[in-house]
């Protein structure tokens, strides 16, 4: 037993020479065992550095890089809406190809065939288990949304629909869209909207 005393007491003479008392003042450096980065290399700004081929520890930003805030949030292919406003833009803030549509398809059979249907009809999955309150696509009211809306709709969610922000990129939501608009369009054109030369093939 007097041993464990002898050893415990040399443990604490060891650790009060160590750390020292709390509050005491003293001339001499402390010993940091974790300093915690409270003191890191760096430099200042506007000073020499011989790191930089320019001899400045300031430089210019990567090539590419692209500033945090309002002038790269505020536009209408991250945003859906007229830069400064409130207003949602009509048309897609991408342009129309095949590629975009090829795209809008696969990440539409991903992320909206479960409940919108393959028809975007509202007819997906999900309703045979109950999920009966799924957006018809084709309703004139969705059809007559501008693009800006349904970006914001996808974007942040509405009623039952969950947020698609976090797992469609900005391209991506616009690939979506105009991919509706082509099923859309399939689903409630007339033949007036067929060019003259297509119209005869489809008549038979």
């Amino acid at each position: 037993m007097r041993h464990w005393l002898a050893i415990l007491a040399c443990l604490g003479l060891l650790v009060i020479s160590v750390a020292g008392l709390r509050g005491g003042l003293s001339r001499r450096p402390p010993i940091e065992l974790f300093a915690d980065m409270a003191r890191q290399p760096k430099l200042r700004p506007q000073t020499v550095s011989e790191f930089f081929t320019n001899g400045l520890a300031s430089g210019l930003p990567v090539e590419g890089t692209v500033a945090r805030g309002a002038p790269y949030q505020d536009t209408p292919s991250n945003t859906g809406r007229l830069p400064g406003t409130t207003n949602f833009i009509a048309t897609n803030a991408l342009p129309i190809t095949a590629e975009l549509l090829a795209r809008g398809r696969d990440r539409f059979q991903i992320h909206c065939w479960p409940c919108h249907g393959a028809q975007a009809d509202g007819r997906g999955i999900t309703t045979s288990y109950g999920l009966a309150v799924i957006a018809n696509l084709h309703d004139p009211r969705i059809v007559r949304l501008g693009d800006g809306e349904l970006f914001n709709t996808v974007s942040k969610g509405k009623n039952m629909m969950q947020s698609y922000g976090a797992s469609l990129s900005p391209a991506d939501r616009w690939a979506v869209i105009a991919y509706v608009r082509a099923l859309q369009l399939s689903h409630l054109a007339t033949l007036d909207d067929v060019p003259a030369e297509h119209r005869r093939a489809l008549v038979k």
